[in-house]
């Protein structure tokens, strides 16, 4: 059952038991009357975050004020996870994770070899090579070492990557602040590009996934302890 519906009908039944209790019923009817005030105070407060009410001035403040949330979420994300030395930390933790041998058999097999090889093919037939080559077959000649160009170039790159030498280039690369401001430049239009998608019903109803559960304990707390203030007051007035 909804919190707030229930912590309403609990209010509304110790109001009715104080009307007909023979015992205590000031005190209970006090404390139910209390809870009710309490428990609705809060509903309304939690309801006007995300709702605008006629007359009531600052009522609907999340799609009201949608443009600064969206300001401030963007400087949380870029000053609190995308400051520099965050982003320099993370490219210098990641820099050997870019050279690994799995990564690198994934890039390697995305290279277009068979662009490349017909590339320096035309380009040594058309050089002083070409008349040469025609005499022992000509371009069929070097159609027969397609398959060994792949390999061949493959196993040069994988020998280049496990250098040390590469890795440390790598690293040093990433560490250039340069590398590091155009990163943080990137991610900030990545977030600002999103964020311009976001329209002020977007922005409530992603308020209210995220809070509107939790702010359901408000109106329960505000009954508890709206009770016990309309309790002890019926104390009080004996």
């Amino acid at each position: 059952m909804n919190k707030s519906l229930a912590t309403n009908l609990i209010a509304l039944a110790l109001i009715a038991g104080g009307y007909f209790s023979p015992w205590y019923s000031k005190q209970i009817f006090s404390a139910g009357i209390f809870a009710l005030s309490g428990a609705i105070t809060n509903w309304l407060a939690v309801h006007m975050l995300f709702e605008k009410v006629p007359f009531v001035y600052g009522s609907g403040v999340i799609p009201l004020y949608f443009e600064d949330l969206k300001t401030g979420i963007r400087d949380l994300i870029m000053e609190q996870f995308f400051r520099d030395e965050n982003v320099a930390r993370f490219l210098d933790e990641n820099a050997s994770a870019l050279t690994e041998g799995s990564r690198i058999t994934g890039m390697l097999d995305m290279v277009d070899y068979d662009g490349a090889f017909d590339s320096i093919k035309q380009m040594v037939l058309s050089s002083g090579f070409g008349g040469l080559l025609r005499m022992f077959g000509g371009a069929d000649t070097l159609e027969k070492q397609r398959p060994v160009f792949r390999v061949k170039v493959q196993e040069v790159i994988r020998e280049q990557v496990s250098e040390p030498a590469f890795r440390e280039k790598v690293r040093t690369k990433l560490n250039d602040p340069s590398v590091r401001s155009e990163v943080v430049r990137r991610l900030e239009k990545l977030i600002e590009d999103r964020l311009k998608e976001l329209t002020p019903l977007m922005v409530k109803e992603m308020m209210q996934k995220m809070i509107r559960r939790h702010l359901g304990w408000l109106v329960v707390w505000g009954g508890v302890f709206g009770g016990m203030i309309g309790l002890g007051m019926s104390f009080l007035a004996v």
